[in-house]
Formats: structure tokens, C-alpha cells, sequence
């Protein structure tokens, strides 16, 4: 999985030189992994195609380029951490004719496997080696740097590149080539969405059957029927917040690369499907901007029960 290494090790230093890296997208995740690699010591520049939200990490010691092809330009490997393929491919064709002999490309972002190929096959023909690198664990352990790290592709970049996975990242797992992280990738949220559901339904379980809430989320969290999602999660939901930083157009997006391996692979993937339609009917209720745990007021609004207690926080930290 992982063993620790040096600072030294980690920054390059043993070679004479840190590495620079350049990070693409800067939103809820990429600017939590980029703090991290600017905390850990690395040379991180960065871009966003909304400026303001570099000013945290310029603060820290970034350099914001003007453009993703002069970042590109400027650093030994690049980062990018983007909402959709379609933005994935966009950004790498622009970034491929200015990257640097022998630099190598991250992706952070959550792609299926026909579009992970798909691109590293657009990176080898412009001589760009890539690593899939897909996280999980929630925005809240990105950035205090303990968030789980699925890497896909060749063992000596996952090498190469340990040090700033292990600045980001607190469990790191080599899965194997590329298209093998974004299987696990999709599998772990796939649990997380059904986990949400599962987890929606039992607190309203207790609230109808008149029992405290706190005590209720308290009594699961030592139980069996515990889940890292009812921890977490489920703290959001009886704080009434839900912000999660995590949307619902982004949980449809993964339950339908979910469902498209399920088709792939001959799994009937059952309580998926019925977690899909919970999420468009989410969807359709609170529009694709909503937090991905409002799929709990659904049966609020439906059953006209709140699940409100005292001394949840509205936001992991």
C-alpha cells in the first residue's frame, strides 16, 4: 500500500531538485490536495478558470499562471482535477504541445475506464506518460491531507510520484495499469450513495418510531450496521446542511459509470439502480447544484418529518 519516505525522498531533494508541479482545477477538492503539496514543501503553480479561488493558495506560496498552456509550460508534471472527460480532454489537448520533455500528467478527476484509456492514449502519442489518480474519503480529509489515493498505471510514475500522493493522500493504494483506479474508484462511491440512502432511511426509521436522534445516530455509529457515511454524512443530515461539497449531478455522474460496468461486467448491481432513481428524483426536486445528502429530504418532504438534532456540525472538518 505505502511506506513512509523521507522529506528529502518525498521533495526529490536526494536527485537535487523539488518538484514543481503545476495543478489544474481548483475547486472544492483540487484546492485542498494543492494546499497540501504547497504545506508538504513542493513548488506548486496554479490555475482555475475563476482566478479567486487561487487567492488561498497563492497566499501559501503558489504561483497562479495565467493560463492552463503557460502552467503547462512552466512545471515538471502536471495535476488536473476537473468536473467532466469532456473538460479532461479539453484541458489536455490544450496542455500537451507546451509540457515539458518527460513530464508526466495526473488526472484527479472521476472518469470511466473507456475515457481514461482513451486519453492516455492522447498523452502517449504527444510522448506524455499518464497516471490516473482518483481519491476518496471526502473533501473535509483532503485537505488535512488523509484523504485515500487509487492509483492506475505504470509502477515506476506510481514511484515517481509517491512523494506529492503522499503529501495529498493518507492511504495510498497501487491498483494496477491504467483503468484499474477508476473501477475501484467508481465501486467505492457506488457503496457511498447506497450507504446515504441506507443511512437516510434508518434515522427516519427512529425519528417516526420516537426515539432521539442523537442517541439514535450515536446507538448505529457502535453498531454493526455502522458505515463511514452514516458517520460523516448522516452527522450533515441531522445538522439540516447537508453540505457535503459534493453535488448531485456529480453522484449521478458515478452511478452511471457504476451502472455502465455493471452492464460491462454482468453484475446486477440492484440497490444501485434504486440509489440512481433516489438521486434523480433528487435531481428533479432540488435541481443537480443541490448536496448530494439532500436525497435525505426527500423523505422528509415526503413523510413531513425533519430530522433535526442539537450538536451536529453543518460542516466536516
Amino acid at each position: 500500500m505505502r511506506t513512509r519516505f523521507s522529506r528529502e525522498n518525498r521533495l526529490g531533494a536526494a536527485k537535487g531538485k523539488i518538484m514543481h508541479y503545476g495543478y489544474i482545477g481548483l475547486g472544492n477538492l483540487g484546492a485542498a490536495c494543492a494546499g497540501c503539496l504547497l504545506k508538504a514543501g513542493f513548488q506548486v503553480t496554479v490555475y482555475d478558470l475563476n482566478p479567486a479561488l487561487a487567492a488561498p493558495l497563492i497566499a501559501q506560496g503558489a504561483v497562479l499562471a495565467t493560463s492552463a498552456e503557460a502552467l503547462a509550460a512552466s512545471v515538471d508534471h502536471v495535476i488536473t482535477c476537473l468536473p467532466s472527460p469532456t473538460v479532461s480532454e479539453k484541458v489536455l489537448r490544450a496542455i500537451l504541445p507546451q509540457m515539458k520533455q518527460g513530464a508526466s500528467w495526473l488526472e484527479m478527476s472521476t472518469l470511466g475506464r473507456d475515457e481514461v484509456l482513451k486519453l492516455a492514449a492522447v498523452a502517449a502519442d504527444a510522448g506524455v506518460r499518464m497516471m490516473e489518480l482518483p481519491v476518496t474519503g471526502g473533501v473535509h480529509l483532503a485537505y488535512q491531507g488523509k484523504i485515500t489515493m487509487l492509483a492506475g498505471g505504470d509502477r515506476d510514475l506510481f514511484d515517481l510520484h509517491f512523494g506529492a500522493m503522499q503529501a495529498m493522500g493518507d492511504k495510498i493504494f497501487h491498483m494496477g495499469p491504467l483503468g484499474s483506479a477508476c473501477i475501484i474508484k467508481v465501486i467505492t462511491n457506488m457503496l457511498a450513495f447506497i450507504h446515504l440512502k441506507a443511512t437516510s432511511e434508518a434515522l427516519m426509521l427512529a425519528k417516526r418510531g420516537g426515539l432521539d436522534l442523537a442517541q439514535a445516530h450515536a446507538a448505529i455509529a457502535a453498531s454493526s450496521g455502522n458505515s463511514f457515511v452514516h458517520e460523516t454524512e448522516g452527522a450533515l443530515i441531522l445538522n439540516g446542511s447537508y453540505d457535503v461539497a459534493f453535488n448531485v449531478d456529480l453522484a449521478l455522474k458515478d452511478l452511471g459509470f457504476a451502472l455502465g460496468f455493471g452492464r460491462e461486467f454482468g453484475v446486477p448491481l440492484d440497490l444501485a439502480s434504486m440509489t440512481n432513481q433516489t438521486y434523480i428524483a433528487a435531481k428533479a426536486a432540488y435541481g443537480g447544484e443541490a448536496q448530494s445528502p439532500m436525497i435525505a429530504k426527500l423523505l422528509e418532504d415526503l413523510l413531513g418529518t425533519d430530522l433535526r438534532a442539537e450538536g451536529f456540525p453543518a460542516r466536516l472538518e
